[in-house]
């Protein structure tokens, strides 16, 4: 296995992380809940990860801020253009497999 420096690993994690966002920005007719469904997270989940990543170094970010740059925009207007109800079958889903709460 290749060793990485930790400086190498830190700049591949980060380029990954952008290329998962970026991907999710460009995909917008895949909705939170399949992507709940299928890996159990979404991008409210990344952005709140984000969020407690920011938090944790001792930068404080609020929720709507950690949203818009996982999102690329305010998360109201993303919703506004993109999501749309869950079908039955998606919600029963997402409550078979909904995250416990921590």
């Amino acid at each position: 296995m290749t060793e990485l420096t930790p400086e190498q690993q830190i700049a591949f994690e980060a380029a990954a992380f952008r290329r998962l966002v970026n991907h999710l920005r460009e995909r917008s007719d895949v909705q939170n809940i399949d992507l709940m469904n299928l890996a159990g997270f979404c991008r409210n989940c990344l952005s709140n990860w984000y969020r407690e990543a920011a938090e944790q170094a001792g930068v404080p970010l609020a929720k709507e801020e950690s949203r818009e740059i996982i999102y690329g925009m305010p998360y109201e207007e993303w919703r506004e253009r993109n999501q749309r109800e869950a079908s039955a079958e998606q919600k029963a889903a997402f409550e078979l497999n909904r995250p416990k709460a921590e």
